[in-house]
């Protein structure tokens, strides 16, 4: 009967760590991924000085890590995250935005005021790693404008792999 009583004790042990491990692997498969749009709307800008731009219709928010009322991503892990940008304008004044990294800015869109032309496009791309907590947001440079309906000014994100 020991060498029952022991074989049962080990195979308890070994259900306990499959079942760790099991959480483990299922905190690893964090999914988090968003993609907002800057509408409803129209016209967003020209203001005098550099100001956020907060995304307000959420398309996907997988995660809750963006915040639709204040246009951030907090990282709710650490890791390596794929953000893009897109905007559309048109005419004059010309478009600036800036996807910043705690108030940072680290990749932006630049289209200048259209003599002949009636509507610009930009967008950018970049893979960042992020902390725990880390915020990215879009700034819009001051003096510009995009236009945030109909889904033509997005700002996406999501996670490539936890660190």
């Amino acid at each position: 009967m020991c060498e029952f009583e022991a074989m049962k004790a080990k195979v308890a042990a070994l259900e306990t760590r499959l079942n760790d491990s099991e959480k483990q692997i299922a905190e690893l498969r964090k999914n988090v991924a968003f993609s907002a749009e800057a509408g409803p709307r129209g016209a967003i800008g020209p203001y005098g000085s550099e100001t956020d731009l907060v995304y307000q219709r959420v398309i996907t928010n997988i995660g809750n890590a963006y915040s639709g009322s204040t246009g951030v991503f907090t990282a709710p892990v650490a890791g390596v995250y794929y953000f893009t940008i897109f905007s559309h304008a048109g005419g004059r004044p010309g478009t600036e935005l800036f996807l910043c990294l705690n108030g940072t800015r680290v990749v932006q869109i630049q289209d200048h005021p259209a003599v002949h032309e009636s509507s610009h496009n930009g967008g950018n791309a970049v893979f960042l790693q992020l902390g725990q907590g880390n915020r990215v947001n879009v700034r819009m440079g001051a003096n510009s404008h995009v236009y945030g309906s109909n889904y033509h000014t997005t700002f996406s994100g999501s996670l490539v792999g936890q660190m």
